[in-house]
């Protein structure tokens, strides 16, 4: 093992544990086959399955795998039309399985997300039977300040990058606290605890994923 590799495991290891202290079912995983191994397995064989957007688990080939016919989902990505696009985002908030990222984790166990319209973080806190998140080690940060500073300075600005929008961070790069009516910095959420118990399902994964 690589320096890198050894130091993610220690850390990894480390916010797993905090994670289960808060009642999150949580796991580490060193590489992203044996993440998408694992993730597939939390999945139950009968489920309704949907997501919001989420790079991490594009990256690690769940969503691919989510595509490939096996599993029953709701794919907004498949609406013809804005408003049947929405009604399928509606539709995600009572399946039975949701799959997300989430744009910080914090060292004492706690997730952290900032959402547009909502629809991601309303799918964490209430909703679907089951949320399993996957979240590469670039997410891990030591404290609530931290996963504020992260989200609003580079998670947020790089993904303004994806859309037709007109938000200085889109323009510059950088985040200004913008009330610009494009503003993707909508809904702020910390999830402390997974209530009920085990409900919020967290993969870590021993490599950097998403943004």
């Amino acid at each position: 093992m690589t320096a890198i590799e050894i130091w993610n495991e220690k850390i990894g290891t480390q916010v797993v544990k905090a994670l289960k202290s808060n009642f999150f079912e949580a796991y580490y995983c060193s590489t992203k086959k044996e993440a998408k191994e694992k993730i597939l397995s939390l999945i139950p064989e009968n489920d309704i399955v949907s997501w919001g957007g989420c790079r991490t688990m594009e990256e690690i080939g769940v969503i691919e795998e989510m595509k490939s016919g096996k599993y029953n989902v709701i794919d907004r990505d498949t609406a013809k039309t804005p408003d049947e696009k929405f009604a399928m985002m509606h539709q995600a908030l009572l399946c039975g399985t949701y799959l997300s990222g989430t744009n910080a984790v914090t060292q004492d166990g706690k997730l952290f997300n900032i959402d547009n319209v909502g629809n991601r973080a309303a799918a964490i806190t209430f909703g679907p039977k089951s949320v399993i998140i996957a979240c590469g080690m670039n997410k891990i940060v030591k404290d609530a300040a931290d996963a504020l500073s992260r989200t609003r300075n580079i998670a947020a600005p790089i993904n303004a990058q994806r859309f037709d929008i007109k938000t200085p961070c889109k323009i510059n790069g950088k985040c200004v606290d913008c009330g610009s009516p494009d503003s993707i910095c909508n809904v702020f959420v910390t999830t402390r605890h997974s209530k009920p118990q085990g409900r919020i399902k967290v993969v870590l994964i021993g490599e950097n994923f998403g943004f």
